[in-house]
């Protein structure tokens, strides 16, 4: 088996990576401070283009697959930035997939050049707080009218929803007591932001507070029938088709920042002496990393093997769903460790380890919890009966 990358994959690697470095850790700390969204560091990764990585060429994407995103977003993700640099960008890799599948030709063409170039944002709008995970259990309903549909609900844990002039919002269109089975009479829509029709309230939150995460209230939304996506009804079946790439790159997310905490810490262990010797030299702090950086290397290949089974047109659940969980918790086990590591400094935010920490605890919380993913590889690859 090759591992090597190929020389455009090395290519996109060494410049993502330098795109990144003009971004650093002073530009990251002030956004943690203030919450401003980082429009730069956006504007410039659409300047060059990455944005559509995934995107049709005919669009003016680059037409690349998952193996080159999830590339991609690990080294967004290693970079300063963290979980703040790539959540401003993240929407953007496998967000609009269903639009490129399920969408008519003029539908692409009026939504995904604006989208690609970064003239465009938007956020996406499907969980609920009374439904969580269980996505056939939400609330939020679409009413078919003479042109369209007037929609009415609540969403929660919508990214970016203070930024967006879009929204991909899924919303019921045939009662679930009128359906055939829960994924029925699910629609999905790529509309405007129309604030006039939509509270959208910041949540205050742990980390991340560059990207902000919010609740939505939707009141009599005007939606007119071109912009709903595919069939009506078919929604939540066009959502699955962006779940298994979600997961590696979140997966790949996390590894990324396990990674940028991991160097942190190993610098500080170099340099930081206590006793007359540098703490290096005590195996109780090398061996704690030297099991993070095999964790983190190990979480890689799995991710990996997952874009090479999406991308290879294979069933790549299996692998992309522990991708996801191995990823997430290598990578808090990394920043866990160089907090520690750090000591009493790790707690300062002039070091940055604990930033990474706040923000890498996303990636085991969203978007689906490693119960779920252990319930999951448990029935599917175990043979087990299912337990939810």
């Amino acid at each position: 088996m090759d591992f090597t990358l190929t020389d455009e994959q090395q290519a996109i690697i060494e410049n993502v990576a330098a795109l990144c470095a003009r971004f650093d850790d002073n530009y990251w700390r002030e956004r943690d401070r203030t919450g401003e969204f980082p429009f730069d560091f956006h504007a410039a990764m659409a300047k060059a283009g990455w944005l559509g990585i995934t995107m049709p060429e005919e669009y003016g994407g680059a037409g690349l697959g998952l193996t080159e995103a999830a590339l991609m977003m690990h080294e967004v993700a290693k970079s300063p930035g963290g979980m703040s640099a790539a959540s401003a960008i993240h929407i953007n890799i496998f967000g609009p997939h269903p639009i490129v599948v399920f969408g008519t030709d003029e539908q692409k063409q009026r939504w995904l050049p604006a989208f690609i170039n970064g003239e465009k944002k938007t956020c996406f709008g499907v969980t609920e707080p009374n439904a969580g995970l269980n996505t056939t259990a939400i609330e939020t309903r679409a009413e078919k009218t003479a042109t369209g549909y007037l929609v009415n609900g609540r969403k929660i844990w919508t990214t970016t929803g203070q930024e967006a002039d879009k929204i991909l919002l899924l919303a019921r269109t045939t009662p679930k007591d009128k359906c055939r089975k829960p994924t029925d009479g699910l629609s999905l829509f790529f509309t405007d932001v129309d604030r006039t029709k939509m509270d959208i309230r910041v949540i205050e939150k742990m980390g991340r507070k560059a990207v902000d995460s919010n609740e939505v209230f939707i009141d009599n939304l005007e939606v007119p029938e071109e912009d709903l996506i595919g069939e009506e009804g078919k929604g939540f079946y066009y959502l699955l088709h962006s779940l298994n790439p979600e997961r590696v790159l979140i997966g790949m997310e996390a590894i990324g920042i396990g990674k940028n905490a991991l160097a942190r810490a190993a610098q500080y262990a170099r340099e930081r002496e206590v006793f007359g010797r540098p703490i290096g030299m005590n195996q109780a702090i090398q061996h704690p990393l030297a099991e993070n950086w095999m964790e983190l290397e190990a979480a890689y290949m799995m991710a990996m093997r997952g874009a090479f089974a999406y991308d290879s047109g294979q069933d790549a659940g299996l692998y992309a769903n522990s991708a996801k969980y191995l990823g997430a918790e290598a990578g808090f086990k990394a920043c866990t460790q160089a907090v520690m590591t750090h000591g009493g400094m790790g707690y300062a935010k002039e070091f940055t380890v604990e930033r990474l920490l706040r923000e890498v605890m996303i990636c085991r919380i969203a978007p689906i919890s490693p119960q779920l993913i252990l319930c999951y590889i448990a029935e599917k690859a175990l043979g087990m009966p299912k337990s939810y």
